[in-house]
């Protein structure tokens, strides 16, 4: 039975300060602490726009905390609690920190070991009465345990989560009988079920037992009292010092539902495994969005009926190295959740939260969930075991250093595993663990963690364990004691698509690493290169590490929204910014342009890991917004998870190309010239539930133009990437520049690709235009004189001295953790100027933009209307431009910074520069703004 101590507390911090406190609750939202200084941000010397930190400037790199605290906090009140004779009393609090419990002012010890993840429990049985103070001592700066490594976790960062003091969720009391069942584990294996039961045996149930009444020991399925869940009689205690009694099992997942064990129990806990129970034939496997679950109950002798909720399922590796559930080959489609909450500060505790929160995943194609190290409430197993969500939880750890090498950590993360693993262990949705989060360290902490692997297994063998996600960042390679890789490279060989730093730091070209900003975009980039390597050392599954991270420019509606222990002070220095520079009128559109870029990028990740045969998976950072670490704004969805208003963040969009079983169209390129013929081969990745054996579609669309064709059927086989057949398509219908849509379909799977073609022809500047690299006296006179005049100089710093390499993508993360990138965040164009009448555009970059979006872009002194914006980080917020016109005292110049003169072998390239010489040599060439000649002089060398 259950008595529930929430409600008024008393606190009292260790500085003296005094209030009242609300459990469950924190520190925060009870308006208990200090004012948040940011001494504890990403980086102490962050800096926003070339303003250095000041503690008493606004916190710019993360949300500030309301109210923050560390350390010991007492939380006091008076209960008077009657005892009943034969029973024993246990108080318990669900996810707080260090806990100590004092009753009366005696400190009480855990009667179970404890973790900062799993409910703290301490018995108080014959402590309390009528007028009994009890006192829980809450400590957030974790004495005697890994401090560093826990508060750079996800578990208590400041810069998600929040490092919050108090206790979340249930406070209690419980009572028991003398004896009792403490603990009771399913473990499905194979076709059989092992029940593990954690029995406890006080001393006074050994001296004070009944007997049972028939003074057998033993007891029957029918042996209850009317339905009271109790069983008749209680056990019998020996002169020996030990107890005799039975435990009996239902469950009607079983072949046998009812099935009782004699059972000999000493004082203390005790463990009772009964292994090998066979399933009945009826039971449905939890699955995939599938969320199939079973209730065991157990009955001790003496003690009432306790029941958990289990589901049946297999899952590990399929002998070839992926990952298979139920003995399905799947492919993992997850997310990396960082504990974002700013209304909280903390996890949801509740089933019905976690249902809303899963579901959104769901909606966006993600079958499972990666808790950046940290791990969730129970009530987030809950709701995934009902909706068939795979989770893999993390060990609260973050050490890029020296991870598990003191005797503190590997202690305590020792503990927290073994608990964790126990806790867990009826959820079916918990499928995989690692240790923590990008964890480096030696030979010593190395060694460790292989012991906790075998820690691991011995414990539960229904899981899989690594040894942390993207150990060493993958410079070391596999670690083969591991059950499966995730990483972001094996040593050099990438797994993904984009990484900060520079693809040629010694060059300082400014690209950002990764083949999507440095290679001509295509849809047949894989990375079979890298698995073969990894593959001559290590056999098991692989999936790749928090993958795309392209950053989406802030949605500023969503400052309305922050209701509680957040000040979004970050978001308002940048909304202040933008509307300092006049940017507010079309700040949306920058949203949505940046945001439709960041959604390509995700597309290109996903697909390319799915065109990888040996790939059992891929990891997303991320599909919501990390409001810390210089604002890394990289989700299709706010920080308070809510999809962003914009047309790029729509779930289905997202779902289109993120789902079980899609069609891979493989090109060469994006973009083709006329008398072309697009060749393309077809892949049908099937990692759904069934076999699709139909005949391939495919249709090219748009521009008045519709070509169709069927390909001979095609057998996509569960499990399997499959070549479902090649197209060729003659693309000499195209007559004028054009935007067309190639989709093709396979049974009910279907996948759409754009396609632009241009005439094949070579652009040749008209005599009305005097094209020039430079301002030159010849370009001043044509000026002078009322002419036209094209200044496009190469695309280098050294003739665009004002000016930034752009990339084709947006940042990668954030500029404030990654300062090395020069900050362009994709192209704003205006799509419906007349020049864009002979090339087809939408608003933002696409595929089309490559070779051009990623030369320079020009900084002005002061904003002015383009053509072509640069959209710049917000860490800046320079105005730059691409492609613009002026008029420059009595002439007209249009302004280039994109170099196509360079790029001629790119047809893109050539129909834009034709695009831009019809335009000028049009009428409708008549810009509304002026610029100096010495401001431009001053741009161009």
């Amino acid at each position: 039975m259950y008595y529930s101590l929430e409600g008024n507390w008393k606190a009292v911090l260790s500085d003296g300060t005094e209030g009242d406190i609300r459990l469950p609750g924190t520190l925060d939202e009870n308006r208990l602490g200090h004012k948040d200084l940011g001494l504890n941000q990403w980086h102490s010397d962050a800096e926003n726009g070339g303003e250095g930190f000041n503690p008493d400037a606004p916190i710019a790199t993360r949300f500030t905390r309301k109210y923050t605290y560390e350390g010991e906090a007492l939380f006091s009140r008076r209960i008077s609690f009657k005892q009943e004779e034969g029973e024993r009393v246990f108080l318990e609090a669900e996810r707080s920190r260090c806990l100590k419990l004092l009753v009366d002012g005696n400190e009480v010890p855990h009667f179970i070991p404890a973790s900062i993840n799993t409910p703290q429990v301490f018995e108080v049985t014959g402590m309390l009465g009528e007028d009994t103070e009890l006192t829980l001592v809450s400590d957030n700066s974790y004495p005697g345990l890994p401090h560093d490594a826990i508060v750079f976790s996800s578990a208590a960062t400041d810069e998600t989560q929040t490092n919050w003091n108090g206790v979340l969720g249930y406070v209690r009391l419980r009572t028991e009988k003398e004896v009792f069942l403490s603990s009771l584990r399913v473990y499905p294996v194979q076709q059989t079920l092992t029940v593990a039961a954690d029995l406890s045996v006080s001393g006074m149930g050994l001296r004070a037992g009944t007997g049972m009444e028939d003074g057998s020991g033993t007891a029957d399925c029918s042996g209850m009292e009317d339905g009271s869940g109790m069983a008749n009689g209680a056990g019998m205690p020996e002169a020996d010092g030990v107890w005799h009694g039975t435990l009996t099992i239902r469950s009607e997942a079983l072949a046998e539902t009812c099935i009782t064990t004699p059972v000999t129990l000493s004082e203390g806990m005790n463990e009772i495994r009964i292994e090998g129970l066979p399933l009945a034939e009826h039971v449905k496997r939890w699955d995939e969005y599938e969320g199939n679950l079973y209730e065991l109950s157990a009955l001790l002798t003496g003690d009432e009926e306790k029941r958990v909720t289990f589901g049946v399922r297999d899952f590990g590796d399929n002998g070839k190295g992926r990952l298979a559930l139920n003995g399905r080959t799947i492919f993992l489609r997850s997310e990396a959740n960082c504990a974002e909450f700013p209304e909280t500060g903390y996890t949801p505790m509740t089933e019905n939260e976690w249902t809303d929160i899963l579901n959104t995943y769901k909606a966006y194609g993600i079958n499972c969930v990666r808790f950046h190290s940290h791990c969730p409430s129970e009530a987030a197993f809950a709701a995934a075991d009902r909706l068939g969500m795979m989770m893999q939880p993390e060990l609260s750890h973050w050490n890029p250093n020296d991870a598990f090498e003191s005797g503190e950590s590997f202690s305590y993360y020792q503990q927290e595993l073994a608990l964790t693993i126990r806790w867990l262990a009826n959820h079916p949705s918990f499928v995989m663990l690692t240790f923590g989060n990008e964890l480096c360290t030696g030979e010593t902490g190395r060694e460790r963690m292989s012991r906790m692997l075998e820690q691991a297994r011995a414990l539960d063998s229904t899981r899989l364990y690594a040894n942390g996600s993207n150990v060493h960042y993958g410079r070391i390679g596999c670690d083969p004691d591991s059950d499966f890789y995730t990483s972001q490279s094996y040593f050099e060989a990438p797994l993904r698509g984009t990484f900060a730093g520079e693809a040629e730091p010694q060059k300082k070209t400014g690209r950002i690493r990764g083949y999507i900003n440095n290679q001509y975009p295509n849809t047949r980039t894989d990375y079979d290169a890298s698995m073969e390597k990894l593959r001559q050392t290590f056999q098991k599954s692989v999936f790749s590490f928090e993958v795309g991270q392209f950053e989406v420019l802030p949605d500023f509606e969503e400052l309305t929204a922050f209701q509680g222990i957040s000040d979004p002070a970050n978001f308002r220095i940048i909304q202040e910014k933008a509307d300092m520079l006049g940017l507010s009128p079309v700040w949306k559109r920058y949203v949505e342009a940046s945001g439709e870029l960041s959604r390509i990028g995700y597309r290109e990740e996903i697909e390319a890991a799915m065109r990888t045969k040996e790939l059992s998976g891929i990891s997303l950072l991320g599909l919501q917004d990390f409001p810390g670490q210089g604002t890394a704004l990289v989700g299709m969805m706010n920080s308070h998870m809510q999809p962003k208003p914009y047309p790029f963040a729509r779930p289905e969009r997202f779902q289109s190309f993120f789902r079980d079983q899609l069609p891979l169209v493989q090109m060469e390129k994006y973009t083709y010239c006329a008398d072309e013929v697009l060749k393309a081969d077809i892949l049908a990745a099937n990692f759904g539930k069934k076999d699709v054996c139909e005949r391939p579609v495919y249709e090219l669309r748009g521009s008045g133009i519709s070509v169709e064709g069927t390909l001979p059927e095609a057998d996509c086989r569960m499990g399997e990437l499959t070549h479902a057949g090649t197209l060729e398509i003659p693309l000499n219908m195209v007559k004028k520049a054009a935007r067309l849509d190639l989709t093709v379909r396979i049974g009910e799977m279907s996948n759409t690709y754009p396609v632009w073609v241009y005439p094949a022809e070579n652009p040749v500047c008209p005599e009305s235009v005097y094209e020039t690299e430079r301002l030159d006296s010849r370009a001043k006179e044509v000026l002078e004189a009322g002419g036209r005049v094209y200044l496009t100089p190469p695309s280098r710093e050294e003739n665009l001295p004002h000016s930034i390499r752009a990339q084709f993508t947006t940042d990668f993360w954030s500029v404030g953790n990654f300062a090395a990138q020069e900050g362009g965040m994709g192209q704003l164009i205006d799509e419906k100027h007349p020049l864009f009448e002979e090339f087809p555009t939408e608003f933002h970059t696409n595929w089309q933009w490559w070779p051009m979006a990623g030369q320079r872009a020009v900084i002005l002194p002061q904003p002015m209307k383009a053509i072509i914006t640069e959209m710049d980080s917000y860490a800046y917020m320079r105005p730059m431009i691409q492609l613009m016109e002026c008029r420059c005292g009595n002439g007209k110049l249009m302004l280039s910074s994109l170099g196509l003169q360079e790029l001629q072998q790119y047809p893109e390239a050539r129909a834009l520069l034709s695009a831009i010489y019809h335009y000028m040599d049009s009428e409708r060439f008549d810009p509304e703004q002026s610029m100096e000649t010495e401001i431009i002089e001053e741009l161009v060398r």
